[in-house]
């Protein structure tokens, strides 16, 4: 059973702030300039080998997600699909990180789209980019 299936939709997400912003502690604590040693954390690591060592992660489990999904599609283990998204909210952490950003930042972009329809909101990203084009 999901948790989907198991909860109502206001307790789906009980602690996810807190676990995020643990992770998000940990990930900041391995940073090379932090003293994150890359040769014992693979955090470290990814960060020591710059960008590409962590986008090219995120691509690779971006399209570990939409396997795992297609696997569920015909009678697949869904569970995997949770572990590969777990991956992929991992790697996208390591390069918020990177870039001197959050997870909060992206709950709280999140919030500001709550409630503007996906087609609203798409638009007005468009039209946002189109007025930035212009003044480039």
């Amino acid at each position: 059973m999901s948790a989907i299936e198991a909860n109502p939709p206001s307790q789906l997400i009980p602690d996810s702030g807190d676990a995020l912003a643990r992770l998000a502690a940990v990930i900041e604590s391995r940073k090379p300039e932090r003293g994150g040693d890359p040769q014992a954390s693979y955090v470290a690591r990814l960060l020591h080998k710059g960008p590409d060592a962590f986008l090219k992660k995120i691509g690779e489990e971006a399209a570990e997600v939409i396997m795992a999904a297609k696997d569920a599609d015909h009678g697949g283990d869904r569970q995997r699909i949770v572990g590969e998204v777990a991956d992929l909210w991992f790697h996208s952490m390591v390069a918020l990180a990177h870039y001197g950003l959050a997870p909060a930042d992206v709950i709280a972009e999140l919030e500001r789209r709550e409630g503007t329809s996906g087609i609203e909101e798409k638009a007005l990203r468009k039209a946002a980019y189109r007025e930035g084009e212009g003044n480039g």
